[in-house]
């Protein structure tokens, strides 16, 4: 697909009413109150069965998400949505058992003879809402954890991934039943209509401010909610660390998917009198990881126009109060959008008020490491925080004295990548967390069960009440 083309609208009998969201919704509920405990064989031939068709359709899936961006790195997509993808499978198989088996709780004293427990139990039908930025590992991540947990799933998948959306949905009919896993496809109406059904739990990943939407809709029902929001993660670079390591490290983070990444650092506090120091580094960085951008099959375009004016507006934005703006190419190619720093930027910018989700990093000047913690603790709590530095008592405080949905010390985006760490935004960048166990957890109930058998040493406080009792109380509980 050239570079300047846009991907089709979704045709419009492939678009989701709201009597096919309903129909959806009540056969997975029926399907649910059929099968309400699936065995782990049954969850592992389900797991089974996605590991399989992300192997067998990789290729059309990386022509697919291309198409949507008009160009999408082929090797950006094995790496940051295929292998992570099967990863997330093959953490979740090795597991199951162990997840599933229910965990053995104490007894009081007072309460014996008896037992206590806890088991996990499937929730019902769980509802997910995809972006369009990663719209395959956005859709399988939560997919994994709510089948390793004994779930039916709805998907809704992005109307800006039109392709994507539509190859998703029918390679999953392939091997899951409706009443199992169904895709949704449609505009904004649609998902408008899809977070107000009553799911058991609805997962949205996205804007804060569409966030916000989706809470409202889901209030509605008494929907238990996970939001993966966004908003402005910081880098700090630190005064001693070699700035040929953390710019190379941050260029990585802010390069990978053009900058549409939701934990993509967003802006870089830097020593201010290591800042042109940092912006030579970033500078070299970036132009051997990209030497050129025309014609270049490893750099990712943006989206689409839409989200290339919303750029281009924060730049002529931040032109106009008074930023310095350093791009580190000459010019970009249909879509493919150059990178820029951004110097001198003020709190009434643009690009400093909401998140980027593109290739443009502001730099912040700081003189001590607590100005930068109080820059960070000023605003709204990130997504993802970032530090660079090998002063472990630094890092220890940066991960004392700042708030963000997880840490990276010395590297950026990877701690995503762990299947073993629980993923979740704080405050404005999310609530709620999945991935591994944690995302088992969020798609289960942890019903507490408290087990008596024939003998029954608690009719003793039933009444009548009277001296006896109130001495028993007196001794068992009154320290």
């Amino acid at each position: 697909m050239p570079a300047e083309s846009v991907p089709s609208p979704l045709p419009d009998e492939a678009s989701a009413t709201r009597t096919d969201l309903e129909r959806m919704f009540d056969t997975q509920r029926q399907a649910f109150a059929a099968n309400p405990m699936p065995v782990a064989s049954q969850r592992l031939q389900w797991l089974d069965s996605l590991r399989r068709l992300l192997s067998d359709e990789r290729q059309p899936l990386i022509d697919a998400i291309s198409a949507d961006f008009s160009h999408r790195s082929a090797d950006e997509t094995l790496l940051a949505e295929l292998m992570p993808s099967l990863h997330n499978i093959h953490h979740a198989r090795r597991h199951l058992k162990t997840w599933m088996r229910a965990s053995r709780r104490s007894v009081g004293l007072a309460f014996q003879p008896a037992s206590a427990k806890v088991i996990y139990q499937p929730l019902g039908v769980v509802g997910v809402i995809v972006p369009w930025n990663y719209p395959l590992y956005l859709a399988i991540g939560p997919l994994v954890g709510a089948l390793a947990a004994g779930n039916r799933v709805m998907l809704k998948l992005s109307e800006s991934t039109p392709a994507t959306g539509a190859l998703l949905k029918a390679l999953l009919a392939k091997v899951f039943p409706e009443d199992l896993v169904a895709v949704v496809l449609g505009e904004a109406d649609v998902g408008v209509a899809f977070s107000g059904l009553p799911f058991d739990h609805l997962l949205f990943t996205g804007a804060t401010s569409i966030g916000r939407h989706v809470m409202r809709a889901a209030a509605e029902n008494l929907t238990p909610l996970t939001l993966e929001l966004g908003g402005k993660s910081p880098a700090i670079v630190s005064q001693d660390v070699p700035i040929a390591h953390a710019a190379e490290r941050i260029a990585f983070g802010k390069t990978l998917n053009a900058g549409q990444t939701c934990v993509a650092p967003d802006y870089v506090l830097v020593p201010e009198n290591r800042v042109d120091e940092f912006v030579e580094a970033y500078r070299q960085v970036v132009n051997r990881l990209y030497p050129a951008l025309t014609d270049n099959p490893d750099y990712t375009a943006i989206i689409n126009v839409r989200q290339v004016a919303r750029l281009n507006s924060y730049l002529d934005d931040a032109s106009n109060k008074g930023a310095r703006i350093i791009s580190l190419y000459e010019q970009g190619q249909g879509r493919r959008m150059p990178f820029s720093l951004l110097l001198d930027v003020r709190d009434d910018m643009l690009v400093m008020q909401d998140e980027i989700f593109g290739p443009l990093l502001p730099i912040v000047p700081y003189r001590r490491i607590e100005q930068a913690f109080d820059y960070i603790n000023q605003r709204p709590r990130p997504l993802a925080l970032y530090y660079f530095g090998y002063n472990k008592a630094e890092q220890q405080r940066v991960l004392e004295q700042t708030h963000s949905g997880g840490v990276c010390l010395n590297d950026t985006l990877l701690h995503v990548a762990q299947d073993d760490l629980p993923f979740g935004g704080i405050g404005p960048s999310g609530m709620g967390q999945y991935h591994g166990h944690e995302g088992f957890l969020t798609f289960s109930k942890a019903k507490g069960v408290f087990i008596k058998q024939r003998f029954n040493a608690a009719r003793v406080i039933y009444p009548p009440y009277g001296k006896a009792i109130q001495k028993l109380i007196y001794t068992l509980f009154v320290r």
